[in-house]
C-alpha cells in the first residue's frame, strides 16, 4: 500500500523515533508498504517516520541508484553496485573517512537538493526483518543514504547539516513546503 509522505514541518519528522521489539508490531506489511512507497515516490531510501510511524525502522536501495548511472560514473564508487535492505533498530556505532559532499534531496522536502558533507564510512548495528542481529562497515553513497536515512530516526534532517545561513537562505521555500504549496508527483500529507 502506497502512504503519504509526511511533509517538513509536521512534528512526527523531529521525533526520536523508538525501538521495537520482535512480535511488537506486524512488520511485513509495513516494511513492504515502505518499499512501495519509495519506489512510487522515486526515492532511494525511506524511513518510517516519513510515513508518520516513529518507530526505528528505514529501506535502502542503493543498487537502483546505481544501476541508473551511467558504467563509468558508476566506477568512481567503490560501494557499487549497492544494497537493498531494511534496518530495524540501527545504530551507528562509528564514524570514519573524511567528509565529502554531494547533492541531498528528501521526499519530505521537496525541491530543495544541497550539498551535505557526511563522513565516508559508517559501522552500523542493525536487526535484519528476520530479526537477525548484524553488525556491517559501509562505505560511500550507500553509507552516506544509511545516515539520510538513519537521521530521520533521531528527528534530524538533512538540512540541518547546512550552514546557517543557506538554512536562512532556504526559509521561504521550507515555509511554502510546510503550508502544503508545493507540487509533487506523489502522495504527501502536510501539517496544514
Amino acid at each position: 500500500m502506497i502512504l503519504p509522505i509526511i511533509a517538513y514541518g509536521h512534528p512526527v519528522l523531529r521525533e526520536v523515533a523508538k525501538p521495537i521489539e520482535q512480535g511488537q508490531f506486524d512488520l511485513a506489511p509495513f516494511i513492504a508498504s515502505l518499499w512501495e512507497t519509495m519506489y512510487a515516490s522515486n526515492g532511494v531510501g525511506l524511513a518510517a517516520p516519513q510515513v508518520n510511524h516513529s518507530i526505528r525502522v528505514f529501506t535502502v536501495d542503493t543498487l537502483q541508484l546505481f544501476n541508473s548511472m551511467d558504467p563509468n560514473e558508476r566506477a568512481n564508487y567503490p560501494d557499487a553496485p549497492g544494497i537493498k535492505a531494511a534496518f530495524i533498530n540501527a545504530t551507528i556505532l562509528d564514524q570514519t573517512g573524511e567528509p565529502w559532499g554531494y547533492s541531498e534531496g528528501c521526499l519530505s522536502i521537496p525541491k530543495i537538493h544541497e550539498e551535505v558533507f557526511r563522513p565516508d564510512t559508517i559501522r552500523l548495528r542493525y536487526t535484519t526483518e528476520q530479526w537477525e542481529v548484524k553488525e556491517e562497515i559501509f562505505s560511500g553513497i550507500t553509507a552516506r543514504v544509511i545516515q539520510h536515512e538513519y537521521d530521520h530516526l533521531e528527528g534530524k534532517l538533512f538540512i540541518d547539516h547546512l550552514p546557517p545561513l543557506k538554512r536562512k537562505l532556504l526559509k521561504g521555500k521550507l515555509t511554502d513546503i510546510t503550508k502544503g504549496k508545493v507540487a509533487v508527483d506523489y502522495k504527501m500529507k502536510f501539517s496544514v
